[in-house]
């Protein structure tokens, strides 16, 4: 293993180290520097978004249907559920994408009273080119480490999501 540089983190845990050597500091140097790598990388990644005209919330509603499968419809009720957001944040977001002809509303063919949201071609093509783009960018970011790094990581935070958040 290479000799690691000091970071910002560091030097927080050394000063807690200094003013409270009672602390155990080990999970708030782990925590710390994850929500310093979230933060980061949120931003490179909202920046390959943003090259397509999209928010991180858009591209998740079009991602979304895209990911469904033919016909790329969706119940804007079931949308809102797998983005965890609300009915409202849902209705927003889809004015959005509906005003830009990324998506459209059109009748639930099995009950009338309701809508569906369908993805438009053009949103389609859109979903499609950033999605790759968007997937070489998370590649990119952790391509300093090796495929068996990358498992274990992912390993070793799905075990801490899941401690957290059971059943995700």
């Amino acid at each position: 293993m290479t000799e690691q540089t000091a970071d910002p983190v560091d030097a927080i845990v050394a000063q807690w180290r200094r003013e409270r050597p009672d602390l155990d500091l080990d999970a708030m140097a782990v925590i710390g520097r994850l929500g310093r790598l979230m933060v980061v990388a949120q931003r490179e990644i909202e920046a390959v978004f943003a090259t397509h005209g999209l928010q991180r919330g858009e591209f998740d509603v079009l991602a979304a249907l895209r990911r469904s499968g033919e016909p790329f419809e969706l119940n804007p009720s079931v949308l809102a559920d797998t983005l965890m957001l609300s009915r409202a944040g849902m209705t927003g977001r889809l004015d959005r994408l509906e005003a830009a002809g990324w998506v459209r509303r059109v009748a639930d063919a099995d009950d009338r009273r309701a809508i569906r949201v369908a993805l438009t071609d053009a949103g389609r093509e859109l979903i499609d080119t950033a999605v790759t783009e968007h997937t070489a960018n998370e590649t990119r970011l952790l391509s300093v480490l090796t495929a068996g790094d990358r498992r274990e990581l992912d390993r070793i935070v799905r075990a801490l999501l899941e401690s957290m958040v059971p059943g995700v």
